[in-house]
């Protein structure tokens, strides 16, 4: 793309890893490239990756946390939702045991991520941990 650098990364729809260049011109991302020497890939994506920038200032992206008061969600911090989310995980760990947790990951997110959370769950306790990446 004219007047924009490239900066290398990796798709992030699922685990396989393959190489593009996002263009971006004054900090904003505005187009992609494909990577034609990426080993992974060889500059090929799927739709999904093709897309992958669709998402990033689509107008019903959500930017901040919500949290559900009175039956309609309200804006709140991110120390408050991550406190709010804490709290519950270990109260229902507490009076329910660690079996009653259950974490499902995402094929949006890269493999380091996904075993991280895979992590996190068995530090809980728990094994009922699955996601939607199947390749």
């Amino acid at each position: 793309m004219k007047g924009s650098s490239l900066v290398p990364s990796i798709c992030p729809y699922c685990g396989v890893g393959c190489g593009l260049y996002i263009a971006v011109q004054d900090g904003a991302a505005v187009g992609l490239e494909y990577m034609k020497d990426h080993p992974t890939n060889e500059g090929a994506l799927c739709p999904k990756g093709n897309a992958a920038l669709d998402l990033v200032y689509h107008p019903e992206r959500l930017h901040s946390p919500l949290k559900r008061v009175d039956g309609h969600f309200e804006k709140t911090s991110w120390n408050q939702a991550l406190g709010l989310i804490a709290d519950n995980i270990a109260r229902t760990r507490d009076e329910h045991g660690a079996d009653a947790l259950g974490f499902l990951a995402s094929a949006k997110c890269t493999n380091e991520e996904n075993y991280l959370f895979q992590k996190l769950a068995r530090l809980l306790g728990t094994n009922n941990i699955d996601h939607c990446a199947r390749l």
